[in-house]
């Protein structure tokens, strides 16, 4: 029996990816009934295989959109405070020339890095179009740059986000898409999550014939802390609908995001 729109495979995949490239279409298809499927490519020479079956919540909560409920949010004045009390605790003085106005700077762009907190995805996404002259082919954006944070040790995920969906009679402005991973980018984040988050949100709100998101990153809590395995990318997908369920859909995608050359740290 194939997949249900919404349904998570628990069975976990394994692909083999050459360290000299981006996986292409045929490694992408192997992994696409396994949600969500992770796999590392190093650049030592060495190949690493994760997987992963956890299942992610399918649906999008359309109530709460800022990932940790209801919360009363610091004052400024505290925000900076906390800044101090970590430099203090790094063995820095905070009072000397070059760290009197750190605090400051570090709390303004924290409001300018979790801005997504703020912002309604479901709400960019709601104003589409259907004067379409009967367009009923892929439309795939590829390449947009993503940039957020890790919500384990608040460590930068830099990366590429490649979306794609099946329009079933309504289209969404191409600006939208880019927003949409923007918003779900500026805030803590896991890469798995925020792939589901993604393609869960262009599913609901367009109900299209299919969606598929494709992450690539780099995470530096694991390049400048820790295993210090540079070079590492994160490969997550999902994919709903009929680009998930018909192979000659899902290879559509696959051909038209991939394989890519371009290195994560352009």
């Amino acid at each position: 029996m194939s997949p249900s729109r919404h349904s998570l495979s628990t069975v976990p995949t394994r692909v083999r990816v050459p360290t000299d490239r981006h996986p292409g279409p045929q490694q992408f298809a192997a992994i696409a009934f396994a949600r969500p499927t992770v796999y590392v490519t190093p650049k030592d020479g060495k190949e690493t295989m994760v997987s992963s079956s956890s299942k992610l919540s399918p649906a999008i909560d359309l109530a709460d959109h800022d990932g940790g409920g209801a919360h009363t949010r610091p004052s400024i004045d505290q925000a900076r405070e906390a800044v101090r009390t970590l430099l203090r605790w790094a063995g820095e003085d905070p009072d000397r020339e070059g760290l009197v106005d750190t605090p400051d700077r570090v709390a303004r762009a924290y409001r300018e890095w979790f801005t997504g907190y703020d912002e309604d995805p479901v709400e960019v996404l709601q104003r589409t179009f259907e004067e379409t002259d009967g367009y009923d082919e892929m439309v795939v954006m590829r390449d947009i740059r993503l940039e957020s944070f890790c919500e384990h040790h608040i460590a930068p995920i830099i990366g590429w986000v490649h979306v794609g969906y099946l329009p079933d009679k309504r289209i969404v402005g191409i600006s939208k898409l880019a927003r949409l991973v923007e918003i779900y980018g500026r805030r803590l984040q896991v890469q798995e999550k925020l792939t589901a988050q993604i393609a869960n949100a262009i599913d609901e709100v367009l109900k299209p014939k299919g969606v598929a998101c494709v992450v690539e990153a780099t995470h530096h809590c694991m390049t400048t802390r820790g295993v210090h395995k540079t070079g590492t990318t994160l490969v997550t997908s999902r994919m709903l609908g009929d680009i998930r369920t018909d192979p000659t859909t899902r290879r559509e995608f696959l051909s038209m995001i991939g394989p890519h050359s371009r290195q994560l740290s352009d």
